[in-house]
């Protein structure tokens, strides 16, 4: 007997605002700082939600937003503002208690 095996996509289980919601709070909290994870759950949730419709609100070409959102892409902080912005999120930035 052969076990067939499939790449895991993300993406294909965001199926839902709380499935995306506690995905990207689970990258959050599991990133320790790193901005490239979040880069990726950003990028993740772009292709749940729909690239090309991502692209027409945010202006961007879907091939600069697959680029920007590969392994080797480094987006601008603009980028990540109007992605996140097209999807619905909004940015913050709090103090950090644990930091004297």
């Amino acid at each position: 007997m052969t076990t067939k095996l499939t790449r895991w996509d993300s993406a294909q289980h965001l199926d839902s605002e709380e499935a995306i919601q506690a995905y990207l709070d689970a990258c959050v909290e599991e990133s320790n700082g790193d901005p490239a994870f979040i880069v990726h759950a950003l990028g993740v949730i772009a292709r749940a939600r729909n690239i090309s419709q991502l692209s027409r609100d945010t202006g961007i070409s879907r091939e600069g937003l697959y680029k920007a959102f590969s392994a080797e892409g480094n987006p601008t902080f603009s980028t990540i503002a109007k992605v996140a912005s097209a999807l619905g999120l909004t940015l913050t930035v709090q103090p950090n208690r644990s930091v004297k």
